[in-house]
């Protein structure tokens, strides 16, 4: 898929390099067809590394996608430098009154605290009523799956005793689902529990897991917690012989293109009005 993205964005040149098609926005400019339009919602504290990970998951496709970055305006980033927020990113007050085929709302490290203690919470719902007006479908990921369960549905997390980290098995129980086209019977994902969960409708997809992460995210965390004295557990399935010295193994790289090429395709491009404003009269 062709990545229409801002030419300075740090995400470009990783992905160039990786032979993904990046497109830059002269010759986007240049295409007679309309983009899909996706705004991304990066809660996570290492925005870079995060928007690098879910652009090249979008690029797999024939598609024209149109990135924006969003970010919260009632939380201060502590990891990303203002130059790049500033740069790249807008607030909720820059695009409420637009309107997008697709969302991705990303996982946040805030998991062990109450919803209503987080301190973009407030902003957070907000967005996500917005996202039922003015977006096609949306896909919540991890933490923002259980915030999207929560805020909607009334449906709240159980805290386990202690952190599952790890790359678990999951089984494919509705295998003629579009989302899952393609789908052995079995994948694995960075994560534990449900995987997968969707509204009938197609309007919000709810991910619990990290589908996006590269193959060496979980081992920057595990190594992050061990240096903070946690004393972790070694994630599951993940280090060859639980070497923490070995190159970890990537092993759900092909169902997370398949999962986000799927969205795309039949969720965003397929179902999503070609005149955006028609989208107000299908609120989800």
């Amino acid at each position: 898929m062709p990545i229409k993205i801002n030419n300075e964005l740090p995400a470009k040149k990783i992905l160039e390099n990786e032979n993904i098609f990046v497109m830059t926005e002269e010759r986007a400019t240049m295409q007679d067809i309309r983009p899909l339009r996706i705004i991304l919602l990066n809660l996570m504290p290492t925005k870079i590394e995060t928007e690098t990970q879910f652009i090249r998951l979008l690029s797999n496709s024939p598609l024209q996608v149109e990135i924006d970055l969003l970010q919260t305006a009632s939380h201060e980033a502590k990891n990303t430098s203002t130059r790049h927020l500033l740069d790249f990113y807008k607030t909720f007050d820059d695009v409420r009154e637009n309107r997008y085929d697709g969302m991705i709302i990303t996982g946040a490290p805030v998991e062990l605290m109450p919803f209503e203690e987080v301190d973009y919470w407030d902003e957070l719902c907000k967005i996500m009523d917005w996202s039922k007006r003015n977006v096609y479908s949306t896909m919540h990921i991890c933490w923002g799956a259980q915030a999207g369960m929560y805020h909607h549905f009334g449906i709240n997390k159980t805290a386990l005793p202690q952190k599952l980290s790890g790359v678990y098995r999951h089984r494919v129980t509705a295998p003629l689902h579009p989302l899952v086209r393609g789908f052995n019977d079995f994948y694995w994902g960075p994560h534990s529990g449900v995987s997968l969960v969707g509204h009938k409708n197609g309007r919000q997809f709810f991910s619990f897991g990290h589908l996006e992460y590269d193959r060496q995210t979980l081992a920057n965390e595990y190594f992050r917690d061990v240096n903070r004295g946690l004393n972790p557990e070694i994630p599951c399935n993940y280090f060859p012989n639980d070497d923490v010295c070995a190159v970890p193994n990537h092993s759900w790289r092909a169902h997370a293109n398949l999962l986000f090429g799927n969205w795309l395709n039949y969720y965003v491009y397929q179902q999503t009005p070609y005149n955006l404003a028609d989208l107000s009269e299908i609120e989800a």
